[in-house]
């Protein structure tokens, strides 16, 4: 029989709500093995008979028959005829929970070169619930919900199980060629369904550039300040990242040849340059077509947020104007709709369709179908553009209250750099503070920054901060800023 403690772990075990989902005769079997997983049932242990055990927790006797079943279905225990159930010889291999080493005096774990890369890249992000000034997120309260639900019920209703279906591999076809149509529209480009690739986000995007256009080792050029998620993407592919200078007319390419003549790529974001929002100048996106045509080399293009552009129209991007199909196009509408859609997209020069697409397969597969089906209705019905006007217009007036706002209650801290375009607004510090310690400050006080400094490829502990302002009203900024002044003092 078992000792009373042991017949109380049981009880306890199939009682505690946590395991109410499971079937009274899977928690007995479990807290039974549990026991001897910890030792405390060792092997050749006799088990209670099924009747007075049943007796015991108040349960059938089937119950328990069906428990000892599955355990000796599993190995656990043994069966014998007219002896009853022991804990099975098996168990003597079994490593027991309750006599491991603390994780603390355990040897480290040992990671490969690029895992320990992509572990000191940054930690796990919560990309839930927002907090003020996050960079880089969007309003989702203005979401036209009725009507992309509309959509999604017809989808439903004219492909059916279809549906449910996995995806082609370069992604539906309606939503290849509704991308396409208002890239060529609004962005000038030059793109096609066929040279369309479904992905999940620009981030995945730039993996898969980093890794099926370079080799580790080679050397690529970026703008120096840096979004991190390009420098993630280079690190987890093994490649060195030649900072190149940014000014007021984005990166400054007349540096490229100079800086690294055997470079295989050069990385831009050249609507808003992130993070200082800064426009690559006409005569500096032709500089860089012609020195990726003279090199042989690859121009990445994260054309992430393009849409929001509030002075002026957009220039036209680079993709566009190459014509030497040397530039692979990266768009996201995790920025322009819903971040929770996770839909982003590829345009590539023909010769790289094939391999793009086999990468991305092996990779996760594909990107659901229902989501791609309904956002090429959205885009063909003209409710995606009817909402990035709205959004723009919104945006604007938020982009306006925040440098407002700064200039007010944080003047004395810090001068807003007004961008042009974007979702988040560099400001800069006019006094000696400790950056990182400024952005530890605010996150214990509730309000998400990004240090400028970070960003950059040499450290700096003076620039500034980054504020996203897109995603709270006036008011809630307001709330949030005067929390922040309130850290400012303190230091």
């Amino acid at each position: 029989m078992f000792k009373h403690a042991q017949l109380e772990s049981v009880k306890a075990w199939i009682n505690d709500p946590a395991h109410n989902a499971q079937a009274l005769h899977v928690r007995i079997q479990r807290a039974i093995r549990q026991l001897i997983l910890d030792g405390a049932l060792p092997v050749g242990k006799a088990l209670p008979a099924s009747r007075p055990l049943a007796q015991s927790l108040g349960v059938s006797r089937d119950t328990v028959e069906s428990a000892y079943s599955q355990l000796h279905a599993e190995g656990f225990i043994e069966r014998r005829v007219g002896s009853g159930s022991f804990v099975s010889q098996r168990a003597r291999c079994l490593p027991l929970r309750k006599r491991q080493r603390p994780a603390h005096s355990e040897a480290p774990v040992q990671l490969s070169r690029r895992g320990e890369a992509l572990l000191q890249s940054g930690g796990v992000h919560n990309f839930q619930s927002p907090r003020p000034f996050a960079p880089g997120v969007a309003e989702t309260r203005h979401f036209p919900l009725a009507i992309w639900e509309k959509l999604e019920r017809q989808v439903y209703k004219e492909y059916g199980t279809r549906a449910l279906e996995p995806s082609e591999p370069q992604g539906m076809a309606p939503l290849r060629r509704a991308i396409a149509d208002y890239l060529n529209l609004e962005r000038g480009a030059q793109a096609s369904a066929e040279r369309i690739l479904i992905l999940t986000s620009s981030q995945q995007a730039l993996g898969l550039c980093a890794q099926v256009l370079m080799d580790p080792g080679e050397q690529v050029l970026v703008e120096d300040p840096l979004y991190q998620g390009t420098r993630k993407a280079a690190t987890a592919a093994g490649l060195e990242c030649l900072p190149v200078p940014v000014d007021d007319r984005g990166m400054q390419v007349d540096a490229m040849a100079r800086l690294a003549p055997d470079a295989g790529a050069l990385f831009l974001t050249p609507s808003h340059q992130y993070p200082t929002g800064a426009t690559l100048s006409l005569d500096r996106r032709l500089q860089a077509i012609e020195w990726a045509h003279q090199q042989r080399a690859w121009i990445i293009e994260d054309d992430y947020d393009s849409e929001f552009h509030y002075e002026g129209r957009p220039t036209a991007c680079v993709q566009g104007l190459d014509p030497h199909g040397r530039t692979l196009y990266i768009g996201t509408f995790t920025k322009s709709l819903f971040a929770g859609l996770r839909i982003g997209y590829l345009v590539l020069p023909p010769q790289l369709v094939a391999p793009m697409t086999a990468a991305r397969t092996l990779q996760d597969g594909h990107t659901a179908s229902v989501a791609q089906l309904t956002l090429a209705r959205f885009i063909e019905g003209g409710h995606f553009g009817a909402h990035v006007r709205s959004m723009r217009t919104l945006y604007g007036r938020r982009r306006d209250a925040l440098a407002g706002l700064v200039r007010e209650h944080l003047g004395a801290f810090l001068a807003p750099q007004v961008p042009a375009g974007g979702l988040q607004m560099a400001c800069h510090f006019h006094r000696d503070l400790p950056e990182d310690a400024v952005v530890k400050a605010a996150k214990a006080a509730g309000i998400d920054l990004m240090g400028l400094g970070s960003l950059y490829a040499t450290p700096r502990n003076d620039v500034g901060l980054l504020m996203g302002f897109a995603a709270q009203t006036p008011g809630e900024m307001a709330v949030a800023v005067k929390a922040l002044a309130k850290v400012l003092d303190g230091r």
